[in-house]
């Protein structure tokens, strides 16, 4: 096949690819359906979800926390250590605590995966 060919095949939306870009929650509705979802709580964060037809993630860092610089080093490493993890198709909100503030990168992981079993989402 010459390289400028086109192919027949049909190409659709990729999937993310571990450590690749997570697809974000979109809509109002959405995180209020979530209010239902099942809940886990750590000390740094609280998830809630609820299975779906992919993965869709929506992350809350109030102002509580910090100011932007603060809140978006928050949100960084929420989103780095969920795309580490594998995790099922279901709609997920992760809700940061003021105290992730002063969490390290690691605690703040193993906060997160505690809180994901304890809801039931992870083993």
């Amino acid at each position: 096949m010459a390289p400028h060919a086109r192919r027949s095949e049909a190409v659709g939306p990729k999937p993310p690819a571990p450590g690749g870009k997570l697809l974000s929650l979109k809509g109002d509705r959405a995180f209020q359906r979530l209010r239902k979802g099942k809940a886990g709580r750590g000390r740094y964060v609280s998830v809630k979800w609820l299975p779906a037809a992919e993965l869709r993630v929506g992350i809350v860092v109030s102002k509580k926390v910090g100011k932007a610089v603060v809140r978006n080093k928050v949100k960084r490493r929420l989103r780095e250590i969920l795309r580490r993890l594998h995790l099922p198709q279901a709609h997920l909100l992760v809700v940061a605590s003021p105290e992730a503030r002063e969490a390290d990168f690691a605690e703040l992981f193993r906060d997160v995966v505690r809180a994901l079993r304890k809801s039931g989402l992870v083993q």
